[in-house]
């Protein structure tokens, strides 16, 4: 069987996982943009530890859970955006202002919408987090 999206697969565990309340998540799904999506997040203070595991049948991720995510998910399709119209899609995608953060793909790497406001750089929407 394949994952169409593995990063909303993953997500989706996460959200899964926090709303039954577990520690933590063990995951298949050890790419670099998930990592990096997670080390994001981690930053942000969502997250605890994301722990890559490797072994002969591939690489686990195990994702400690702190309890503090209320929704978090992929956006599709990945809109892109740019510099000067990320307003938009925090009313659409966050529940406030300054709550939350957008994970955006840009040509400086994934980054949070704040970031990249700061820098001036457009993107593609990939996920959020609140």
């Amino acid at each position: 069987m394949t994952l169409n999206d593995p990063l909303a697969n993953v997500l989706s565990h996460i959200l899964n996982a926090e709303r039954r309340g577990a520690r933590s998540i063990t995951t298949m799904s050890a790419n670099k943009i998930i990592k990096q999506a997670l080390a994001i997040i981690q930053r942000a203070g969502y997250l605890g530890a994301a722990e890559e595991t490797v072994d002969t049948k591939g690489n686990y991720l195990t994702v400690h859970l702190l309890g503090q995510i209320n929704k978090i998910g992929v956006i599709k399709p990945r809109y892109q955006i740019k510099k000067d119209a990320y307003e938009r899609y925090e009313k659409r995608y966050l529940p406030a202002r300054d709550f939350g953060v957008i994970i955006v793909s840009t040509t400086q790497g994934l980054m949070t919408h704040t970031e990249a406001k700061e820098k001036g750089l457009g993107g593609k929407l990939l996920c959020y987090c609140y």
